[in-house]
């Protein structure tokens, strides 16, 4: 099988075995040039990744006259960079001791390709391939990757011990890309799965963003909820709960997962899909026999922020998440004074992933009961196109006055502007006055002798 290989990765290649040494590329850029032949889906690898029998001294000396970075000489890798593009060249190794269920201890150097994929996590990442030799496959890589199997290099037992985190990414693939977890791998993600507490957070967070937004995660999400539940706890009441309601016709869990499944691919939408109804089972009541979840957004939220938080989520992204989980499930009048009290208090970037959320999470309810509610969020997205597109006033730079305005009247204290402006807004958006500055002007004068008298 002839791989199709970048003229810069090839003249690394090339260059290493100039100087006498074996050079590869191999890993996840194999992988995925193969599944561009195997499946004609777009899985062109983003890094190429090279292995060699020179050491990393060694590879600097070849490479003198470029420029070459040392950035993880511990693990045997350089960075060489060409045209501003960095390449990782790694030096064939054999891996020590694994005691803190992430990274080996040591790692000593070899002659020997096969001893360095011997030490990869999945066949399907144990492949190698040089634009002479060819493919070089010696654990059935390519036999997997046509059958859509994720299975561990050698004893499943000891890859997930030496590093848990290869927990989650079989989980990523599976997702990702569609495959099965082989049975024996399968059984050691199970037994090890409490190893995934040593990890740190950050790492956690990466793997679960890239497995919700993969095309088969709700599949995985069904099958291995023990696992995902060791990184996060707190879904595991979520599981087998019940709602009573005849809106939803899953448990909880269920309906969160479809949810995901329903929703766009993207991570922030995943993720508060994911979060939005976490809070239920903590709200629950029951009246007649029908459920009842009051209160269970605010609920949610609280109990996100607390797990964003531990993720080390960035500011920004939490502060959008917890926002569309707070929002999720307000109701929402198809009405132009509705959509704009609404724009209001979200931006229209807000807005839009609010709708999908919004989408979503009809989608996961019991579908003899969900087309009037689809039927109404098109509406309300046409509405928002019609108020943005006529330049309705939603916003205070929407006013047909300012701050300057009102001090040319003679209100001048700051605070008493602003909260002037924000009365006139509301007055605007629930059509009460006129966004004209006559009539605001008018109204503010009213509004700061009703103030002062």
């Amino acid at each position: 099988m002839t791989l199709s290989i970048p003229l810069e990765v090839q003249e690394i290649l090339q260059t290493l075995e100039s100087a006498g040494f074996k050079a590869y590329v191999v890993g996840g850029c194999v992988r995925d040039a193969l599944l561009c032949q195997i499946t004609r889906n777009p899985y062109i690898p983003k890094d190429w990744d090279i292995t060699t029998s020179a050491t990393p001294d060694e590879v600097m000396r070849v490479f003198a006259d470029s420029k070459v970075l040392p950035t993880g000489l511990k693990h045997g890798t350089v960075s060489l960079i060409k045209k501003s593009v960095p390449y990782e060249i790694t030096t064939f190794r054999i891996d020590g001791d694994y005691l803190n269920a992430r990274s080996p201890e040591s790692v000593h150097f070899s002659t020997s390709l096969e001893e360095d994929l011997k030490r990869r996590d999945f066949t399907i990442n144990a492949l190698a391939y040089h634009y002479h030799e060819g493919l070089v496959d010696r654990f059935c890589g390519l036999d997997d990757l046509q059958n859509g199997v994720i299975r561990c290099v050698g004893n499943a037992n000891e890859r997930l011990c030496e590093d848990a985190l290869r927990i989650l990414r079989a989980l990523r693939f599976a997702s990702l890309l569609g495959f099965t977890i082989e049975q024996s791998t399968k059984d050691a993600m199970f037994a090890h799965r409490q190893r995934l507490t040593k990890i740190s957070q950050e790492r956690i967070r990466v793997e679960l963003t890239k497995l919700l937004c993969g095309k088969n995660v709700k599949s995985v999400l069904e099958e291995y909820a023990e696992i995902i539940a060791v990184c996060i706890p707190e879904i595991f009441p979520m599981i087998g709960f019940r709602q009573h309601h005849p809106y939803h016709h899953l448990d909880v869990w269920g309906h969160t997962i479809l949810a995901i499944d329903r929703a766009c691919e993207d991570s922030i939408i995943r993720w508060t899909m994911l979060l939005h109804d976490i809070g239920k089972p903590h709200t629950f009541t029951q009246k007649e026999g029908v459920g009842h979840f009051y209160g269970h957004a605010q609920k949610s939220a609280l109990i996100a922020e607390k797990i964003l938080d531990r993720l080390r989520w960035d500011k920004k992204t939490k502060c959008v998440i917890l926002t569309l989980i707070t929002h999720h499930d307000i109701v929402l009048e198809s009405s132009p004074k509705s959509v704009r009290r609404l724009l209001s208090k979200l931006d229209n970037e807000l807005f839009e992933l609010l709708l999908e959320v919004k989408k979503a999470d009809i989608l996961a309810q019991n579908p003899s009961l969900i087309s009037e509610r689809l039927k109404n969020l098109a509406e309300i997205r046409e509405i928002k196109a019609q108020v943005l597109d006529s330049q309705m006033a939603f916003c205070l730079k929407d006013l047909a006055v300012n701050g300057r305005d009102l001090q040319h009247i003679g209100i001048t204290e700051g605070k008493e502007i602003g909260k002037i402006l924000s009365t006139l807004l509301t007055l605007v958006i629930e059509e009460k006055i006129e966004n004209t500055q006559a009539s605001l002007l008018r109204e503010a004068r009213t509004l700061y002798h009703s103030a002062h008298k």
